[in-house]
């Protein structure tokens, strides 16, 4: 058997009630970019954002069954500071979350109730290799 040829994952998609409010959570509240918003048909939009700079986007797929716990994790380079900007802005924030030999991470909800971790890059780079920056061409920096 052959071995894949998935080099990483490009888009990842999350439920929404309605794809303008999530667009503006996104956008104005967590200053995502927007990467692309095509309308497919009369019924199907097409929407993704993306932390500015980053290789993955995420979709906003307008559809029933919102408040999903997404898996999707998010990183930056002081969770402490991200957690008490992202509180100052309204966002629903849990616990900074603190354990000896994991990076410092907490929750957060977009307006439909779906879940999402904040981790700590620098702390999580050190202890999983695979957060680490690569360079163009995979090579580990």
């Amino acid at each position: 058997m052959s071995q894949t040829t998935i080099t990483g994952i490009g888009t990842v998609g999350i439920p929404v009630s309605d794809q303008d409010r999530a667009v503006e959570f996104f956008t104005g509240t967590l200053g995502f970019e927007k990467r692309l918003d095509v309308r497919m048909g009369e019924s199907f939009r097409w929407v993704t954002v993306a932390a500015p700079g980053a290789s993955a986007s995420v979709a906003l797929i307008a559809r029933p069954g919102t408040g999903a716990d997404t898996g999707i994790r998010f990183l930056v380079p002081d969770a402490e500071t991200e957690h008490t900007a992202m509180r100052q802005r309204g966002i629903e924030v849990g616990d900074l979350l603190r354990w000896p030999g994991v990076p410092p991470m907490f929750e957060f909800k977009d307006p439909d109730g779906n879940k999402f971790e904040i981790v700590e890059a620098a702390a999580a780079a050190g202890r999983d290799h695979h957060l680490r920056a690569r360079r163009p061409g995979g090579a580990r920096r």
